[in-house]
């Protein structure tokens, strides 16, 4: 095969000697050689995005860009760019075998040029389809990649990696807000959609979190997707922060900035399924590549997307490269990965019949397992302090264990378990309560089978589901009361934590990636007092170890009555390793006021009173308390030999420390 005419290509036998010569960000050479296609073919290439994609370079003195695009089944792959005009037949692409990777170089070409790879098939059809590796993706409605250069991303958080990477997450506070750039906050009156770019938001952001104590955030719809109503979920640009926002020097501003603040960043990462979109993976060279081919494996039926093929090592190492590129290039703390239980289980979402079980008959994925297992052992190996997160949402076992002991090998995984008892318990009017009990206390009798994040996320405020608010029952102010009591019983509960943007205020309504969220809110009285109740809360989260040091073992937590279930009212302590400042919560679930309340104590002393969910500052009816202080008296309660008395609001929180 020889190149068009102007255009010289660079063949696999040259790719050696020229590596002298290239110079791209990572100072080695871009240019594929017979290494590449064995590591790529073995699944085993993890820097395989800095070969395969667009990367400008030098070869033989010129300046330019090389690019490689893996498309094994295609009979031919010509590039097609703005630079010269989109002209279709001009940049006829090498073929380099046993890889089927496609490769050229353009001399005096640089960045922002657009670009896509014109694959014809072995049917003689044409396709027309963007870089899966590219960094930089054309604003949409466009659909093209665009060329582009991270030499130039300077880096000043060396000091935060250094202590990342010597940090203990199980012993650490984690206090998540999980957050959507594009519907947090807005310029109002622009005829654009008003979003921040990643150094606006940055700056904005940082202050906000540093004011409510949080201690990481989390990211959604990062990853180029060309839909916004998909909330980032169905990516088509694996390597590239969305344009939505700016550039790759500003997407890498944002980070600086808030690693510089002492703030962790989590990426939601969807290595499950990925769209139809013409210029996407789907059928990438004419067939299934990607994807699984049989469509009873390959295709989710409910969500219209593609499963990739775990099986295939190329796929693997599309995948597990790009999770290292955002850690490795992007300086990520951790990805949350989606819809894990979507990946582990074939019949997912299918019906009898429309699914093909494993070689044993069953219905685990046992590609997907092994792919688990070598993402997260080399991810633990190489990036200490780094959070692999897994949204699984059923009781798979060993989500979070080692992959020695058949673990999958996950940080921690979301307790969903904890976020639907939550919530189907808050809902209820408080008169049933008292017959489900048990949904408050439960999760306690699994905590220790992983390692736990309790979420309330952005799925349970969409799709009629209400805003949190909306979801507590009673008059307009008993559902902020209910929502204070919720919320204090989330920070004592055992597990590091994870609100959604707009929660923290008590946001009327549900989430809609199309708006701003309702920060005029803040004007009223009560949603500035959820406000400042959040801000209380998280800031005591991160004063007392007790409430995330033993988050995974017995010691960290003790029921004192578990089982006050005709008044709707829960007790317990959190201890840390040194026994000397443990917290009491006592909860009232109820609009019943108990006005001398008493509760059991695990030892004489003195209780004193931290904080009130009831106080008027925070939306209450109650003054501050003048008693502070509460000494143990000999009283028998709650099978303990001490007790207090303590004049427990409706709907009341209280937290003691002793």
């Amino acid at each position: 095969m020889t190149a068009a005419k102007g255009t010289k290509v660079t063949k696999n036998t040259k790719s050696k000697s020229s590596s002298k010569t290239a110079n791209n960000t990572n100072n080695i050479s871009p240019f594929i050689t017979d290494m590449d296609m064995y590591l790529f073919g073995t699944g085993t290439h993890y820097d395989i995005y800095k070969k395969l994609g667009a990367h400008v370079c030098k070869k033989d003195g010129k300046q330019g860009v090389y690019f490689a695009v893996w498309a094994p089944n295609a009979q031919s792959v010509h590039l097609i760019t703005d630079h010269n005009g989109w002209n279709e037949d001009e940049y006829l692409m090498e073929r380099l075998e046993p890889a089927g990777i496609y490769e050229i170089f353009i001399p005096d070409m640089g960045i922002d040029s657009l670009y896509k790879f014109l694959i014809t098939t072995k049917r003689g059809e044409k396709l027309y389809k963007a870089d899966p590796f590219a960094n930089k993706a054309e604003l949409r409605p466009g659909t093209a990649s665009v060329t582009a250069d991270m030499s130039k991303i300077k880096w000043q958080d060396a000091a935060w990696l250094k202590k990342r990477a010597a940090a203990d997450l199980f012993r650490s506070p984690i206090a998540i807000y999980e957050c959507h750039i594009g519907s947090w906050m807005r310029h109002p009156g622009r005829d654009d959609e008003g979003f921040y770019n990643y150094r606006e938001f940055a700056d904005r952001m940082t202050e906000y979190l540093l004011d409510m104590h949080y201690t990481h955030i989390e990211l959604i719809g990062i990853a180029e997707h060309p839909f916004d109503g998909s909330w980032g979920y169905q990516v088509t640009g694996y390597y590239a922060p969305t344009t939505r926002y700016g550039s790759l020097e500003d997407f890498a501003y944002m980070v600086n900035k808030f690693h510089m603040n002492n703030i962790g960043i989590i990426l939601d990462w969807v290595p499950a399924h990925f769209p139809r979109d013409a210029h996407g993976l789907a059928d990438f060279d004419g067939q299934a590549l990607y994807e699984y081919a049989d469509p009873r494996k390959g295709e989710h039926p409910d969500w219209g997307t593609k499963i990739f093929d775990y099986g295939k090592s190329e796929v693997k190492n599309f995948l597990i490269a790009n999770a290292i590129f955002w850690l490795k290039e992007f300086h990520i703390d951790g990805l949350r990965v989606d819809a894990v239980a979507s990946m582990l289980y074939l019949d997912y979402g299918k019906q009898d019949g429309a699914w093909i079980p494993n070689k044993y008959g069953g219905n685990h994925n046992l590609e997907a397992i092994e792919f688990f297992k070598h993402l997260n052992s080399y991810i633990k190996g190489v990036f200490p302090g780094v959070m692999m997160i897994a949204e699984e949402s059923t009781a798979w076992p060993k989500v979070t264990d080692i992959p020695e002991n058949d673990g999958l090998g996950f940080t921690f995984k979301w307790n969903m378990g904890w976020m639907h008892d939550f919530c189907d318990y808050m809902k209820l009017d408080p008169i049933f309560r008292r017959d489900n009990h048990y949904k408050m206390t439960f999760a306690m009798s699994y905590n220790q089978a992983e390692k736990y994040i309790l979420v309330l996320s952005h799925d349970e405020v969409v799709h009629l589901k209400c805003s949190m608010l909306n979801k507590m029952p009673g008059f307009y102010v008993d559902k902020f009361a209910n929502l204070r009591l919720g919320y204090t019983y989330m920070v004592g509960h055992s597990g590091k934590k994870l609100l959604f943007m707009g929660q923290e205020f008590a946001q009327d309504s549900e989430w809609s990636e199309d708006r701003e969220l309702d920060w005029a809110l803040l004007g009223d009285d009560l949603h500035s007092g959820m406000q400042s109740y959040v801000k209380e809360l998280l800031s005591l989260y991160r004063k007392y170890p007790c409430l995330y040091e033993l988050d995974h073992e017995n010691e960290g937590f003790e029921w004192i009555n578990a089982d006050d279930t005709y008044k709707s009212i829960y007790s317990f302590v959190r201890y840390d390793s040194t026994k000397k400042k443990s917290l009491l919560f006592v909860l009232n679930f109820t609009p019943i006021e108990r006005g001398d309340y008493r509760v059991g104590v695990p030892k004489s002393g003195k209780y004193k009173l931290l904080l009130s969910s009831d106080e008027k500052r925070f939306g209450g009816n109650s003054e501050p308390s003048k008693k502070k202080v509460y000494t143990a008296e000999k009283i028998s309660w709650d099978n303990r030999d001490y007790s207090i008395g303590y004049p427990l609001p409706a709907y009341g929180a209280a937290i003691f420390e002793f």
